[in-house]
Parts: C-alpha cells; structure tokens; sequence
C-alpha cells in the first residue's frame, strides 16, 4: 500500500500553493464553527515514521482552527517492558492498561476535533516489533486481534456522530535518516531525538512491512487511511488540509439527512415513539445471534428460582470465612497486577447495593473503586455511551464495583426509548467487543444479575415507603418501572441471550433471600480468584 506513494514528485510551487491552502484552510475554519453548532465530531489520526513531520504538519492546523474545540493527544511510547513482563504473568500484551484505553480518554467531544500526534497503530506497531511479531499477529487463546480492536473503536466512533480521518505521513528511509540526524545535532532540537528514536531507523524495513500490512487491514470504508507524501511539506499540507474539508462537508451534510428521516428509520435521530412502535421496534431490532461466542445455558428471566435461601448462623459462618479468604486473595491479586472488575445489575431493591457492601467490606479500601451509573452528565451524553466506562477502569491490581453499567444502552435505554432502536441493537455487540478487550488485557470479569421475584419486590417497595430512614430509597421511577416489568423482561432476556459471553458469561444471585445472594457472591469472587492465582 505505501508504494502508491510518489515520493520522487516535484515540489509544489510555492505562489500556487499558498493560494489554494489558504482558501481551503478558510474554508476549514467555517466548517469547524458548523461542526461546532450541528455537534459532529472529528478523529483526525496522524500516523507515520519518526521524523516525517507530523508535530508540524498538526501545528499548522492548530494555528488556524478555534483551539476552544480542538484537542492534541501525543501519544507515549509503548512500556514495552511493562507488557512483556506482564505477558509473562498471563496477562494480554499491551501492559496495564488495555490498548484502546488511552485513545478513548483522549477523546473530545462531538463537535470538537481531536488530533491524535501517534496513535494506535504505532502503539501496536511498537508492541509487535517489541516481541515475537509471528506469535502475536495470530493471537492465542481466544485473545482478539489488535486490528479487531480498533475497527470496532473506529466504527463506534463513525457511529456515534464522528468523522474519522486517518493520515500516515511517508518518508524514505534516507529521508528519515536525514532528518532524524539533522534534529540530533542541534542542541536546540537534540530533546527531541532520543537515543532510541535515532536508531530506530535500522529497523525501517522490519517496520514498513509491518506498517504495509496494517494499513492493507485497517483500510476501512467508514475510516479509510489518507497516504501523504512526507518529504513535500506544500503537497502534505494541501493533501491534509483538502481532505479534512471534504470530510466534514460530507459528515454535515450526512447529519442533514438522518435529521430528515422517520424517527422509526434505521439511523435517524433519538426521540419520543409510542408505546405501540416501541414494543414492534424492540423485535424488529434486537439482533438473532452474535458474532462472539455465547455460552448455552445462558438464564432466563422466566426459568430463575426465587426460593433459595440461608439461614442465619450459616450465613455469618459463610460470611465472615469467605470475607477473610478475598482479604488474602486481594493482597496477591495486587501483587500479580490482575484488575477485578466486578459488574451488578438486576431489578429495582434487588439488594446490589447490599451486596456490594459485603465484597467491599472484605477489601482494602485503598485497592477499590464503586462506580455508580447515574443518569448520564453533559459531557457524557456528548461522548460515545462506553466512553463513560472506559474512563472508568480499575488500575491494574486493583478491584473497581460497578453499581449499574454499561448495560443500560440495552435496558432502560431501550425500554425508556431514550436511544434510537438501531442504536442500542447495536449495542449487544459493541459490549461484547469491549468486555473482550478487558479480558484480554486480563481482567477478571464477573457479571452478576442480581434477581428478585415481583412479589418480594413489592413487600421491600412497600417497607421502604413505610420507614423514614429509608424513604430515600425509593423514588416515582421504581413503581413506574413496576409497571413496565414485562418489557424489562425482555429487554433481560436479550441481554443474556445476545451478552452472556463464554469470556464473560452472566452469573444469577438469587436475592429474595439477601444473604444468600450476599454469600454466593462472595464464593464465585473467591474461587474466581483462586483459579487465576494458581
């Protein structure tokens, strides 16, 4: 692919040139303010060899757009160290921290142009060169390949009301060489050209083999790349500059037309329908399958069993045994560098909270996070729905709770018709992605369902209705959803039919009796551990 690049032709002339980039960054200008207003986000990605002129080729940019909606992620070098240690552990290969991580924090939001200078392919790129690039092009395991990860992070982006443009900035290797060479012997620039940058261009060829064939994989319809000729700095600029414009003419005039289309039309905008569309939508959209593997006896809302219990001496042997075991299993956990995530969802006085408590009890409050999920902030809704949860993972070692979750894409907001049906059915398989990312990069992941029968509902309805102290608990919404029960049903039976993952299968703690679902929480986080440790 990067042979298409002609890096022989001749220089543009500078009074031509200076003339068409300056209409076209004018006109740049302009649909940067429109983006701004009509809320359509921009990933412009530059990749490419050290010393091809992508810092300069962004500070161009910058110096003309409205920097109150621009954003410029650098992207590090890859602890390669770190990951090689950590892979030696079990873990995934891309360290503490799962690959896509550092790219979806950087993000802006929609109506805000992002500048990337390196972005993922160069961090996978270093990752392969870093170790056996013919055992990790073919992941083992079950592990998803690195391109997997980001066609699924591009087309969630392109989506969710991005732009995605992608630059690789082209050089020879003796222009690299060259300039490289140049900016290492002035003092000034020297800062800028470590040791390791220097030499890196002994490893050119190895390299533009591996950059041909990510380029040939990653040349997506919705993210295709834009090659550009590094060694020509007025052919880069007006290359770089000609395609943002047509880009976000094109995503403006994109929004224009989903505006336009029925609210029930697959890609139109979210809004109110009737309860009548809803229930048909809800069929018509929820997908037949998965492309990851889904476990078979998956639950069924209708099929749980609401008569387990515990009494009460063996719950408080159970407990405080099972407490004492986690509190030692945390403590090398940590030491292993393995994340705990720990996912609960299930029915309104369900017991979640309950039963956060009794994990948590058992941890250092030093090594845990409780993420609740209220109902989304600004900045959130201007953000892709996972953003909010890839911003929100535990640091490696350490153990993060999360009281409701991403899982309401494809519960309250498709039983609540907040998100267009095309949307949250697209939903199951973004979640799937995501989780399998998590594990890869190797996290436990436990999904807990936390499930009570209607009639043991009502009575906790009703007793926190009738004591003060716990009147806060219960709100207009918890009865109201009461009434929805039999669409939440289905909306659940989705959920484990199209999420519960062979990697990430669904676990039911059977809450009317709260000390039962307590203790059995805490054995599955205990065995799970165990069985990662030895």
């Amino acid at each position: 692919m990067l042979e298409r690049i002609d890096l022989a032709a001749e220089p543009l002339d500078k009074e031509a040139y200076k003339a068409e980039y300056d209409a076209l960054m004018e006109r740049l200008v302009v649909l940067q303010q429109r983006a701004v207003t009509e809320g359509v986000g921009l990933v412009v990605l530059f990749e490419g060899w050290n010393g091809a002129g992508k810092g300069s080729r962004i500070s161009d940019l910058m110096y003309h757009l409205d920097a109150r909606a621009t954003h410029v992620h650098v992207s590090p070098d890859a602890d390669v160290e770190a990951a090689q240690q950590l892979a030696g552990l079990g873990h995934g290969v891309t360290g503490f921290h799962p690959l896509m991580q550092e790219y979806w924090c950087a993000l802006g939001e929609r109506g805000h142009i992002t500048f990337y200078d390196r972005g993922w392919y160069t961090k996978a790129t270093e990752l392969l060169l870093a170790q056996s690039t013919a055992d990790l092009m073919l992941p083992k395991g079950g592990a998803r390949h690195f391109l997997e990860s980001i066609e699924d992070f591009e087309r969630g982006l392109a989506r969710d009301g991005y732009a995605v443009v992608k630059f690789f900035m082209h050089v020879s290797k003796k222009a690299q060489k060259k300039r490289l060479a140049r900016l290492y012997d002035d003092a000034e620039t020297r800062w800028r050209v470590p040791e390791k940058k220097l030499t890196s261009t002994k490893d050119y060829d190895e390299a533009y083999e591996l950059y041909d064939k990510l380029l040939e994989g990653s040349d997506f319809s919705f993210a295709p790349w834009v090659l550009v000729n590094g060694e020509d700095k007025r052919a880069a600029n007006l290359a770089i500059t000609r395609t943002l414009v047509q880009t976000l003419e094109e995503a403006l005039e994109a929004k224009r037309r989903r505006a336009r289309r029925p609210l029930s039309e697959p890609g139109a905008e979210a809004g109110p329908l009737d309860a009548e569309a809803a229930a048909a939508a809800q069929h018509a959209y929820a997908p037949d399958s998965s492309r990851f593997p889904i476990v078979e006896d998956y639950p069924r809302v209708e099929e749980l069993d609401h008569g387990l219990m515990l009494n009460r001496d063996a719950y408080k042997q159970e407990l405080k045994h099972l407490q004492k075991k986690l509190f030692r299993l945390e403590n090398l956990m940590y030491q292993a560098r393995i994340p705990l995530m720990l996912v609960y969802e299930g029915w309104d006085a369900a017991g979640k909270g309950g039963n956060i408590k009794r994990v948590a009890q058992a941890l250092d409050a030093r090594a845990y996070t409780i993420f609740p999920s209220p109902a989304p902030t600004k900045p959130e809704l201007a953000h892709p729905h996972l953003w909010r949860y890839w911003t929100r993972l535990p640091k490696a070692g350490h153990v993060g709770m999360y009281d409701r979750s991403w899982y309401g894409r494809v519960l309250v907001e498709r039983v609540e018709d907040i998100t267009p049906p095309l949307r949250w059915a697209q939903g199951y398989d973004e979640i799937n992605a995501f989780e399998h990312d998590l594990v890869d990069w190797g996290a436990i992941l436990l999904k807990f369902w936390v499930d009570v029968s209607q009639e043991e509902q009502l009575a906790r309805f009703e007793a926190r209705a009738e004591n003060p102290a716990k009147q806060w608990k219960i709100t207009p919404d918890d009865w109201r959803n009461r009434e929805k029960y039999a669409q939440y049903a289905s909306a659940i039976n989705d959920m484990f039919r199209l999420t519960s993952t062979t990697y990430a299968p669904w676990i039911v703690l059977e809450s009317d009796d709260k000390r039962y679902a307590r203790v059995k929480a805490l054995r599955i986080i205990v065995d799970a551990l165990e069985e990662r440790l030895t």
